[in-house]
C-alpha cells in the first residue's frame, strides 16, 4: 500500500467528530447508557475483537483510540487498549481481525456502536473508491472526490478515499476557485468569473467547468490551467481533449477531469481519451457501509 497517500486525520477533528457522535448516542456529556450501566459491573473486564463481516478495504481505524478514550473518560473508568492488527488502506476479507479491544466491558460496550459507525461508514467509502482505482490502474488516470460528502464526516470520508487509493480533490469552498455554469451565469462569461477570483483571491488555484469544446478553450484563453469536462459523451471528451492538449506547447500543462455520468464500466474508456481524472461523487455519497462488527469475550469472574 505505499502508493496511498494516508495524509493523517488532525487529532482535534478526530475528538471534536468522535464527541459530537458519542453526544447523539448518549445525551449531553458525561452521558448514558442505561442498559449497559445497568448490566454490567463496573469492574468486569473483557476483550472485544473488532472483526470483518465481508471483504473490502479498511479505512477509520485510527479513530477508535479516542472513542475509547473519550469514552472511558466519560463514564469514570480505566480506558481501553486497542491493538490495531492491520492498517487503514489495507484490503481484507471476510472475518479478518482488524483490531483487538481490552478493558472495562462498560467501556467496550458504550463504545460499540459508535466505533463501529465511523469505522464501517470509512471503510464502505475506501472500498468503493478501491474499486475505481483498480478499474483505472496502467490508465494514468486517477479517480477524484468531490463535496457530496457527509455533513460533518467530510474529513473522515476524504481519508477514506485516500485509503482506497483515490486522490482529494479540494477540500471545501475555501482553498480552490470551481467556476461552474452559475458563476459564469452571474458575471456574463468565463473569462469575467476568472478574472474576478483572480482580482480577490490572486493566491488560489482556478477550475473552469465547461460543457462544450467552444467553453473548453474559451477557459483556456482566460487562463484556467484546469478544466472540468461534464456530461461529455466519449467522442467530444476526446476531441476536447485533443484540442486542449494541441495548445499545451503554448499554454503549458493543463489538467483535465472527466465529470458527470460516470461509471465503473465506462471507466477505462473515459480514461482513454486521455483526461488525467475522473471526478466520482459516489465515491461518498453513495457507498454502502463495510460490515464491521465487534465480538465481545468476557473475562472470567473470579
Amino acid at each position: 500500500m505505499s502508493d496511498l497517500d494516508l495524509t493523517p486525520l488532525d487529532p482535534a477533528w478526530i475528538a471534536r467528530a468522535v464527541a459530537t457522535a458519542l453526544d447523539e448516542d448518549l445525551g449531553p456529556e458525561p452521558g448514558r447508557d442505561v442498559t449497559t450501566q445497568a448490566t454490567i459491573p463496573l469492574d468486569d473486564r473483557g476483550v472485544a475483537h473488532l472483526v470483518a463481516r465481508a471483504a473490502g478495504v479498511v479505512a477509520g481505524l485510527v479513530v477508535v483510540p479516542a472513542v475509547l478514550d473519550q469514552v472511558a473518560r466519560r463514564l469514570g473508568l480505566p480506558p481501553a487498549s486497542c491493538e490495531q492488527r492491520v492498517a487503514d488502506g489495507s484490503r481484507v476479507v471476510r472475518g479478518d481481525v482488524l483490531a483487538v479491544l481490552a478493558g472495562p466491558v462498560q467501556v467496550l460496550l458504550v463504545a460499540e456502536r459508535t466505533l463501529l459507525n465511523l469505522t464501517s461508514r470509512a471503510s464502505g467509502v475506501a472500498s468503493h473508491t478501491r474499486r475505481w482505482a483498480d478499474a483505472l490502474e496502467g490508465t494514468g488516470a486517477r479517480v477524484l472526490d468531490t463535496r457530496k460528502t457527509t455533513p460533518g464526516l467530510r474529513a473522515l470520508e476524504k481519508y477514506a478515499v485516500r485509503c482506497g487509493g483515490g486522490t482529494n480533490k479540494r477540500m471545501g469552498l475555501y482553498d480552490v476557485a470551481m467556476i461552474k455554469d452559475n458563476h459564469v451565469v452571474a458575471t456574463g462569461s468565463v473569462s469575467a468569473a476568472v478574472a474576478a477570483v483572480r482580482a480577490r483571491f490572486p493566491d488560489v488555484a482556478i477550475q473552469v467547468e465547461a460543457d462544450t469544446l467552444d467553453q473548453a478553450l474559451e477557459a483556456l484563453d482566460s487562463g484556467a490551467r484546469f478544466l472540468l469536462l461534464d456530461n461529455m459523451p466519449t467522442p467530444l471528451l476526446r476531441e476536447v481533449v485533443a484540442a486542449v492538449r494541441a495548445r499545451e506547447p503554448q499554454t503549458g500543462r493543463v489538467e483535465l477531469e472527466a465529470t458527470g455520468n460516470l461509471t465503473l464500466d465506462r471507466a477505462r474508456e473515459v480514461a482513454g481519451t486521455g483526461v488525467d481524472y475522473l471526478s466520482v461523487g459516489a465515491l461518498t455519497h453513495s457507498s454502502p457501509i463495510l460490515d464491521l462488527a465487534l465480538d465481545l469475550t468476557p473475562a472470567p469472574r473470579s
